[in-house]
Parts: C-alpha cells; structure tokens; sequence
C-alpha cells in the first residue's frame, strides 16, 4: 500500500531532511523532478525546444518549485513566462534563475500556452483561492497550444485551492471549484489526502509522485494508506491439492423470509457478487429462491436464516425489507458468532430497530457499508468535509469496519486505521452494484480475510468491474457482476 500523510506530518520530514542538506537542495531536487515531468508532456505536444511554457507563481516554496523548473525548461529552448501573482513577494532565488535561463515575467498569459504550471499555493494553502486567483484557474481551460488544443496542466504538489488534509474542494457562489484543476500532480516526497480522496482527487489528475528523500523522515501514523493491486493478489486465498468447498469457506446471503418479492433482484445480485468471490459454497436464506436458484443453480437456498445451514459470514441487507419479520433475521444474524456484512436495508433495520447497541458489544468482525445518505440515517448527519474521518468516527462507534461508499471509497477500522480504494468510478453510480460489492465482500469474509482487507479488496476489484463494465457503454449492475469474473482471472 500507498501511505498518505498529513500536512503537518509533511512539514516535519521537510525540516528534519532540510536540516541535514545544504540550503536550497530539497526545492532543486522538486524543480528537477518537476521539470522531467513537464518536458515528458511536452514531449507529446511536439518538443521541448520552442514550446510555450506558463508558469502560475504564488509567494510560497510552490513558487520557488515553478520557477526553478520554468528555468530547466527555458535552459532547453522553451518559452517559458511567469505570471506573479504577489510580485513584491515571488521567490527570489527561484525567479533570477528563471531570468537567467532566458524566462520573462509578464502581467498577463500568453495567446499561445502548451502548458501550464500551477505553483500558486501548496500544501500551506487553506480556504481556498481568493477571487482574482480562482478566476485565473477558471480561465485555464480557455488557453490553447500550438496545435490548437488545450493547455496541459500540471499542479506543483497540490492543485492551489483544495483542503490539503481532507480532499475538501470549496465552491464559488456559481458553484465553480475555487481550486485549480490540473491535468496532472507531481507531488513531491509524500502523497497528501487531497490527492487520494474526496472531491480533490478528481482536480489532481495523474499524480506521479518524485522522490526527494523525505521517506526516512516521516514519522508516526499515515493519514490513509492506497490499496494496490499487488495488495489484493497477496491477501487473495490460495487453492491447494486438499481445498474443497467447505475448506474455501461458505458465505450466507440473507433475504426477508417471506417474500423478497419487492426487490427479488438484490437477492440474485448479492449471490452473484458472493459466487465471484473466493468462497466453495454460497447459502441463501430467503424469500426469492426460486428467482435464486433460477439464476445460481449451484446455490443452496432455504427459507430462513435458521434453516440455512452452517457459515463462515453472513450477508444481510440485500433485499432484506423493513418489517418485522426481516428484523427478526437480522437478529438472528447477529447471533451468530461469524464475520456479517451488514447493507441496504439491513442499515436501516439498525436504525429503525435500534439495533445498533447490539454490534458494539459483539465479538465476530462486521462491516458495514453505507453511502452517504446511509450515513447520515446512521449518524444524523452526512459525512462532511472530511469523508477519512468521517469513516473513522463511525467505526469508533459501532466497533465494526466502515466501507463509505463513492468514488473514492474510505475504509476506516475501530482502532482508526484508514485506506482508500482508487479504482472507483461514476460508472458504478447504479442501482444494484451495491449489492454485488456486499455478497463479493461476504465472500472474502468467509475465506479468512480480516475485514479491513476484505472490505479494502472487495472495494478494489468491484472498482475494477465497474471500469470493465463501462467500456461497453452505459452500465448496469447485472454488467458489473459479468466482468468480476475476468477481473479476477487477470488477478491471478
């Protein structure tokens, strides 16, 4: 996994880094590692030498990074022209080295931009970008090239704007974000929350992260770790000569004992996710066996949860219902001393029912997954700005594992461990593909995956499946269940 870490964790390393180099060394090593990666998108849109190079520049170290890579850039042929938005207050080092190099500073953008550096504020920034700075970002995406198409934008460390420790994006009165919105980050020696999570990762494009030597000196806790692929195929249960179904694990799915008839396709959806996953055998206690059976032959189906038979993992929302008889269920999947996903209408039974006290003083594991509104009938309120702690708070209180869902789903744990999933996508914005995550998380539970990592895996590949599936066209649920199968195949 990929660590994520705060500003002030960030600050700390710099220092103690600084402090053992000669002055300027740490913003020499960014601008040259920034530099590459202009001059590789420059690459692109036809060379280095003679392409038009605008250089965003705040008062801050950002700047000093733009400036500097500006003057490796114009050392190579390019036009390079700063923009100073403090003029009085520009880095001084930074921008004789940009003259130096041949660089000029003007007062207003070229005709002609091939790409953009934004160096306005970095990690130090908050609240936002002031007006005359956010209407400069808005007009980026006016600026053309050489070729007639729009300028490349690449941030210095952050997108200028964003909530560096939260993601949080803030908005205009018209709704525009008053960040920047970079076609590609080059973050310097660590990855911070805005470039993995809430809405600020969208603004942060590519991220490609340099090396600058700070690893060995950040200390104590990450903020959120990224999952990885090679994360998943190391947890992902391994088939041996003596594995049988029983051994692999059986998963159950639980539907309202006397109908589903409402929603008979969550239930169909949820064995699906489940078939997909690690496990040998998938139960399924409900109301829609015939629709279940129809669809999953190799599935044991029975009416009640009693009557299912012996598991290592419940599902229980999918379908689920709201009345009475689907909260005795409940109860009843609660009872049992195995791992429980907990979805759907089974959330709300919680609330409803005023279950919730039952899952804070159980022994066996439990994940739940809400989106946000979810999370709010849970919690009396949406997740906020800050969707990792939001994630953790809830964790906290119900002992269980959070898997919020969105684009960028946080998982967050009860001891306040926290990661994020970065295969999400828009596409899985459909009714349905919910209930396929559960049964595929279900699965993982009941092959012996700790729930973190079942819940972080299971967040990984459906992300996957959802991208899968988009490239046919507009998605639906049944898609996203189809393309588990070959995303899995290629995890092996």
């Amino acid at each position: 996994m990929r660590r994520v870490w705060r500003v002030a964790d960030v600050r700390a390393a710099e220092a103690g880094l600084m402090a053992a180099l000669p002055p300027g060394t740490l913003m020499q090593r960014a601008a040259a590692g920034l530099a590459r990666r202009c001059a590789l998108l420059l690459g692109g849109r036809g060379g280095v030498y003679g392409a038009r190079v605008l250089l965003l520049v705040g008062s801050g170290d950002n700047g000093g990074d733009a400036l500097f890579a500006g003057a490796h850039l114009a050392r190579r042929g390019a036009a390079v022209t700063a923009l100073l938005l403090t003029p009085g207050r520009a880095h001084a080092e930074g921008l004789a080295a940009l003259r130096a190099a041949g660089g000029r500073v003007a007062d207003r953008p070229p005709e002609v931009v091939d790409l953009v550096l934004d160096g306005i504020v970095g990690i130090g920034g908050t609240g936002g970008l002031r007006e005359t700075a956010e209407q400069l970002a808005a007009s980026l995406t006016g600026q053309r090239g050489r070729d007639g198409t729009p300028a490349t934008v690449v941030a210095v460390d952050v997108p200028s704007g964003v909530a560096v420790d939260t993601g949080h994006v803030p908005l205009t009165d018209a709704g525009r974000p008053r960040a920047v919105r970079a076609d590609v980050t080059v973050a310097f020696g660590a990855l911070k929350p805005a470039l993995v999570v809430g809405p600020a990762a969208e603004l942060a494009g590519e991220v490609e992260l340099v090396d600058i030597g700070l690893t060995p000196w950040l200390r104590g806790t990450p903020a959120l770790q990224v999952i990885e692929r090679a994360d998943v195929a190391d947890w992902w249960p391994a088939l041996g000569a003596s594995s049988e179904k029983y051994s692999r694990g059986v998963v159950g799915v639980v539907g309202v004992a006397t109908g589903s008839a409402t929603y008979p396709g969550a239930a169909v959806l949820s064995v699906a996710g489940a078939l997909a996953g690690p496990t040998g055998l998938v139960r399924y206690a409900g109301g829609a066996k015939g629709e279940v059976l129809h669809q999953h032959p190799s599935v044991i189906a029975t009416g009640r949860v009693a009557d299912a038979g012996r598991v290592q993992a419940w599902v229980c929302g999918s379908g689920l219902g709201t009345g009475e008889e689907s909260a005795a269920e409940l109860r009843a999947v609660l009872a049992a001393p195995v791992p429980v996903v907990l979805d759907a209408d089974a959330l709300t039974l919680l609330v409803d029912g005023k279950l919730a006290d039952r899952l804070r003083g159980r022994d066996a594991p439990i994940v739940v997954t809400p989106h946000d509104r979810e999370f709010a009938r849970l919690c009396g309120e949406m997740p906020g700005e800050d969707r990792v702690a939001a994630a953790l708070r809830l964790a906290a209180w119900m002992n269980a594992v959070v898997l919020l869902k969105g684009d960028r789903t946080v998982i967050g744990t009860p001891d306040g461990r926290a990661y994020v999933n970065p295969t999400g996508t828009p596409a899985l914005a459909t009714g349905g593909t919910g209930d396929v995550l559960a049964g595929l998380l279900g699965s993982l539970l009941a092959a012996g995956l700790a729930p973190e990592r079942a819940a972080a895996a299971a967040a990984y590949l459906h992300g996957l499946a959802g991208r899968e599936a988009a490239r046919g066209g507009p998605v639906t649920a049944p898609d996203v269940a189809a393309a588990l199968r070959p995303v899995l195949a290629r995890l092996g």
